[in-house]
């Protein structure tokens, strides 16, 4: 029921993704049972696979995280997380509002170990395919212990999301060399490498390596994670009015654009932010979909659920947690005391 569009967008999304998927998935549709049946009714090929929950109200998009967990009971978003508790469902996919989906979640489904807060993952297009970006601004300040769990979460869900067998992981920093960074990131470091976690980590990366492919997880704290990412879709935005602007500017550029138009729609949707990102953390599977999501959109938000739900991506992350406590513990890993590098050290462009 929610997101800028509401049914007149998940049920066709909902729709499209079954033709993709295995019989054997079955949609549950949380909501006002009256709009989706309606909606469903047009739809009689899909109709068997989906099922309907009615759900009395919904949680505005404007609606404080607080205020929708005092009243989100009764809500479509409290029914489709509370389902994954009861084991009624896998997962849940929502394009309603982030900060209540984010409070609703932790709330019902609680986070593994001792996370505080769930990470959100995004997905980057590069030359080589995909970059996983972690976190995308759900924890502003973290310590060496996130980074070190970021990683291994960011990894699991990489291989499950993307299928690649053995993922390549790096830390975000001002430089590649080891000496560079803030002590919690330098640290983190140190973890990675020596805590002989199941991880094909590489070390050290940098902002330009993000795009370039370099590695096929980049891990960092949410805030430098939400500034990167809104500065590249700041960049990819300005790129096409650019674009737009030159097509413009007389009848032959008109008449390239309509030569160049197919061209043109694969640039655009390649540049185009991924509309799904999963809330990592979870002792269940959450998919957060963009509030104007489009039909297409919401289907591959579904079925990114789907394919997480069908992997080995918890019980992944629930091995490498395990290693964590022994890793911090190994007093060869335990902080160093030596002062940090002199501030010129923080700056070095690549040479």
């Amino acid at each position: 029921m929610g997101g800028d569009h509401g049914p007149s967008v998940v049920l066709p999304a909902v729709v499209r993704a079954l033709r993709d998927l295995p019989e054997g998935v079955r949609i549950l549709l949380h909501g006002d049972e009256p709009t989706l049946a309606a909606a469903l009714a047009k739809h009689r090929d899909a109709a068997p696979r989906v099922e309907i929950r009615h759900a009395e109200r919904v949680i505005a998009m404007d609606e404080k995280p607080a205020q929708a967990l005092r009243r989100g009971k009764g809500t479509s978003m409290w029914a489709a997380v509370e389902a994954i508790r009861e084991g009624q469902a896998a997962a849940a996919v929502s394009a309603g509002n982030t900060g209540a989906l984010v409070a609703i979640s932790k709330l019902i489904l609680r986070m593994t170990g001792d996370l505080e807060r769930p990470a959100l993952v995004t997905s980057i297009p590069t030359p080589k395919g995909l970059t996983t970006l972690l976190d995308a601004g759900a924890n502003i300040d973290c310590d060496a212990e996130r980074l070190v769990e970021f990683a291994i979460m960011g990894e699991a869900y990489h291989r499950a999301a993307h299928g690649v067998s053995k993922p390549t992981v790096g830390l975000l920093n001002v430089g590649s060399e080891e000496m560079k960074g803030h002590e919690e990131v330098r640290e983190a470091n140190r973890i990675l490498r020596e805590g002989k976690f199941d991880l094909d980590y590489r070390g050290f990366v940098e902002g330009d390596d993000i795009t370039h492919g370099e590695v096929d997880v980049v891990v960092t704290d949410g805030f430098t994670g939400n500034v990167a990412l809104k500065a590249m879709e700041g960049a990819a935005g300005f790129m096409i009015a650019e674009l737009r602007a030159a097509f413009a500017s007389g009848v032959f550029a008109g008449l390239g654009y309509m030569l160049a138009r197919p061209a043109l729609r694969k640039f655009r949707e390649r540049l185009s932010p991924t509309p799904a990102a999963p809330l990592l953390g979870l002792n269940g599977i959450v998919v957060k979909c963009h509030g104007g999501a489009s039909e297409r959109d919401f289907a591959m938000a579904v079925r990114l659920a789907v394919d997480l739900a069908r992997s080995d991506f918890s019980a992944e992350i629930e091995r490498n947690m395990r290693r964590l406590p022994d890793a911090l513990a190994d007093p060869a890993l335990a902080p160093t005391t030596e002062p940090p590098p002199a501030e010129g050290a923080a700056e070095g462009a690549s040479e």
